[in-house]
This record gives C-alpha cells, sequence and structure tokens, in this order.
C-alpha cells in the first residue's frame, strides 16, 4: 500500500523540477544561438582562398645574355632589376584586384600591360649590349608571362626574386632577372633621399666591373642586388637609431658592419667572373661608405 509522500518532499520535487526546467531551457536557447552564429575558423579560411589567386611568373632574360660588356653592365643591371620590379608590381595587382572584372580580367587589364613593359625593357637591354658588342636577337620572346593558377612561385624559373629587393636569392632556377636593385649598377649612393640625418653612400661597384661572362651573370646580379639591399637597409638603420650611441655610432654600428659585408659580397662578384674569365683586382677599395649629410 503506497504512502503518500511529506509535504516538505513535494515542495523539493517542485522546485527541483522548476530549476531543471529552466536549465533545459538555457541549454535549448544557448544552442539556438551557437547555430545561428558563423564559424570564425571557416570565415578565415575563405579570406585565405580569397586572397589566393595565383602567382604570375615570366621566362628568365639574364641567363639568356651573351656575355655583358663592361660599359654596359650598369644599364643592363638597371634594366633586369626593372623587370622584376615589373612582375613584383603586376603580382601585388593580382592581389588586390581579386574578384574585380571578367574571365578575361587578368590577360587584359595585367598580362598584357605587363608583356608591353617586359618588350621595352628587353629591347633596352638588347640595345645596351649592342653598342659595343654583337646585339642579342629573339629576347621578345621572353616578354609574355603566364598566371600560374596554383600560386606556386617555385614555378617562376624567370626574373628571380633573388633580391626581391631583400637579398634572397629564389635559387639558380630563379637566377635570372634577379631583383639586382643595384640601381645604376649599384651607383645609386645610398639608394635613399638625403633627409635630416643624411643618407650613407657608397662606391658604384657595377661600372667598374671587366666584361662579365654569360656564366657569372646571374651570380654577379644576384650579389649586385645584395649590395643595394645591404645599403637600404643601412639607410633604415640609420634613420631608425637617431640620437642613440655616442659621436662614434654610426661609424662603429653602421658603416664598419656594412663595409663588412660589402667587401664579402664584392669578392663573391670577383670570384664568379674569375671561374671562366680574369679575375678582377682592387674591387675591395669599393666597400667602404660613408654618411652624406
Amino acid at each position: 500500500m503506497s504512502r503518500a509522500l511529506p509535504k516538505y518532499n513535494k515542495r523539493r520535487v517542485v522546485i527541483l523540477g522548476g530549476a531543471a526546467a529552466v536549465a533545459l531551457s538555457g541549454a535549448i536557447i544557448a544552442g539556438t544561438a551557437l547555430a545561428g552564429t558563423p564559424s570564425k575558423s571557416s570565415g578565415g579560411d575563405a579570406r585565405t582562398l580569397a586572397a589566393s589567386p595565383g602567382t604570375i611568373t615570366c621566362p628568365d632574360v639574364a641567363s639568356k645574355l651573351p656575355a655583358i660588356p663592361a660599359s654596359a653592365q650598369a644599364e643592363v643591371t638597371r634594366n633586369l632589376t626593372l623587370l622584376q620590379t615589373q612582375i613584383d608590381e603586376a603580382n601585388k595587382r593580382l592581389q588586390s584586384t581579386v574578384g574585380q572584372g571578367g574571365p578575361n580580367f587578368v590577360n587584359n587589364a595585367i598580362l598584357g600591360p605587363l608583356k608591353d613593359k617586359r618588350v621595352a625593357t628587353v629591347n633596352r637591354i638588347a640595345t645596351a649590349i649592342g653598342r659595343t658588342a654583337a646585339k642579342p636577337t629573339g629576347l621578345d620572346a621572353l616578354a609574355p608571362c603566364t598566371l600560374n593558377a596554383a600560386g606556386a612561385n617555385g614555378a617562376n624559373t624567370g626574373n628571380a626574386n633573388a633580391g626581391n629587393a631583400n637579398g634572397n636569392a629564389n635559387g639558380n632556377a630563379n637566377a635570372g632577372n634577379a631583383n639586382g636593385n643595384a640601381g645604376n649598377g649599384n651607383a645609386n649612393a645610398g639608394g635613399a633621399a638625403a633627409t635630416a640625418v643624411g643618407t650613407i653612400s657608397c662606391p658604384d661597384v657595377a661600372s667598374k666591373l671587366p666584361a662579365v661572362p654569360a656564366s657569372a651573370q646571374a651570380e654577379v646580379t644576384r650579389n649586385l642586388t645584395l649590395l643595394q639591399t645591404q645599403i637600404d637597409e643601412a639607410n633604415k638603420r640609420l634613420q631608425s637609431t637617431v640620437g642613440q650611441g655616442g659621436p662614434n655610432f654610426v661609424n662603429n654600428a653602421i658603416l664598419g658592419p656594412l663595409a663588412d659585408k660589402r667587401k664579402s659580397t664584392i669578392d663573391r662578384i670577383a670570384i664568379a667572373i674569375g671561374r671562366t674569365s680574369t679575375k678582377p683586382t682592387g674591387l675591395d677599395s669599393l666597400a667602404a661608405c660613408t654618411l652624406t649629410k
């Protein structure tokens, strides 16, 4: 025979039952809210995919050149630099215009103009060489570039991002058109406009070189690029350390290390030329730089 529950037990059952109902309602509401919240990670993935339209790759030019006369070296280096700058700008435009235009947008707005610029640039290279040596022909065939939709930068077998204005050679396959921001054959004394703290200026190297054998061209261009990168980095350090150290800070902390780096780089240039030709001497005298105010 069942017994009636005590009154206080009934009250506890009612209270506990109400609490459970409230908890269940809260769980349902929370679950509904979470279900309606978009996944942050999926949004990030979508942005990553949208920002990966591919990479523009262009044929190698530097490795296709004959031996470059010393008198043309600075101009050729300048234009090899320009070829890489053109690719960099085209890749930036490719990134910034994702989703714009129709199916032919990349061909019409990026690859087409890039080809025209490259035709003019490789023609200047051929003309510079042709002033004192046999003018190379057929370089126009290297002007058209393609879109590597997979975005694999490793396919860029031309126009090496050898400096990427960063001085990093992208392997021998990318040794062509090194981003040799050597300016006027590293004649850009300082590589930056003069400011209140001054500008570091360095002797020209490219114009002091003898004829560069074709087999050494890529390596020489890479190291001319690195020389300019070193100047650029030194000028940035000059700007960022204004007021630091004593009166000899610039000499000890910037100009001294820069001279050491330049000496090593210049030695590599001389060695590269000396493998198949007469090794140039006296280039070490071009290592020291000065602060121009």
